[in-house]
């Protein structure tokens, strides 16, 4: 983290933009393309913050590349497009890239499993699955509804013995579950003990929605974290596996790229690490201003507004 802290502080700290119209402008026309965290930037679960559907217009009328970097991996990209709709924002499904998709791109291309001994067993939602299936990934567990259920005196010995599990299952992935079961860890905590590569979406400690906190990803993996004694591999952010993801898809220079988020050990760390040239941190979400604006703050972005919105001025 101190690499972190030492690429990032300068003696004037991070620009304040909101009602700074002239800094506004200068800051927006340093780049060709944003990336946007979604949760806490764009809404808080289903209330959208003001002036969200204008602002990412003006930046399509500046011809500015926009990426919806979440990760969210409840939800797939073609949910997500849905979600834009809604809302009344104008966003495209290739334009999404979400921690579900991530780590669907980094099972079927980077590790290259072969069949049988390729299936990833899933603790978390649908979101996961679609972008799994997106890749053909065969995967087991996930929104199983057989998997929703107490565990029981046999389930203890049918665990144990292997006639419960999965001979083709190479890895356990987790997301943020919102039905999780022993069962289900149990599964888990036995296919990482045969061998399986531990993956998750991403470790997010928290989840922000409805102008709250709740518990995010980071919560479905640490029971089997303390279990196993395993780390997972996180493919959302700060994971630069994704940046480098997200660079060969969209193909972008970097330095003429910035990162927008709300929270700064997962986005702002993210576009800092990744070497982006600028990241602008909005304060409708997790981090709060104190938290980067004090003596030896680890992470601090290049610039800070209260709301998406003030970038219209």
């Amino acid at each position: 983290m101190q690499a972190v802290k030492n690429m990032v502080s300068s003696a004037s700290g991070p620009q304040y933009l909101t009602g700074n119209k002239p800094g506004l402008d200068a800051f927006i026309d340093q780049f060709d393309v944003f990336l946007f965290d979604c949760d806490g930037v764009l809404w808080s679960g289903d209330h959208l913050f003001p002036r969200i559907p204008e602002t990412i217009r003006m930046l399509r009328e500046k011809k500015k590349q926009l990426v919806f970097v979440t990760n969210n991996s409840t939800k797939s990209r073609s949910d997500y497009k849905k979600k834009f709709d809604s809302m009344g924002i104008e966003a495209y499904e290739d334009e999404v890239f979400g921690s579900s998709y991530s780590a669907a791109i980094y099972i079927s291309r980077i590790m290259k499993l072969q069949a049988p001994k390729n299936k990833v067993f899933v603790l978390g939602e649908s979101g996961v699955e679609q972008e799994l299936d997106s890749e053909k990934v065969p995967h087991c567990g996930g929104t199983d509804p057989q998997l929703r259920r107490e565990m029981m005196p046999e389930d203890f010995k049918n665990v144990a013995n292997g006639s419960l599990l999965d001979d083709d299952v190479a890895v356990v992935l987790t997301g943020l579950d919102y039905h999780p079961s022993y069962l289900k860890y149990a599964l888990a905590m036995a296919y990482v003990r045969r061998g399986a590569k531990f993956l998750a979406t991403n470790v997010d400690s928290t989840l922000p929605s409805a102008g709250s906190l709740f518990p995010g990803a980071g919560s479905t993996s640490a029971p089997l974290i303390t279990a196993t004694g395993q780390e997972p591999l996180a493919l959302g952010k700060p994971s630069q596996a994704m940046m480098d993801a997200i660079e060969g898809k969209f193909q972008f220079d970097r330095k003429k790229a910035c990162m927008i988020g709300d929270r700064l050990n997962t986005d702002i760390e993210f576009g800092i690490k990744g070497g982006l040239g600028g990241t602008l941190c909005v304060l409708t979400g997790v981090s709060k201003k104190e938290e980067f604006l004090a003596a030896g703050a680890e992470v601090v972005p290049s610039a800070y507004v209260d709301q998406l919105g003030d970038l219209l001025g």
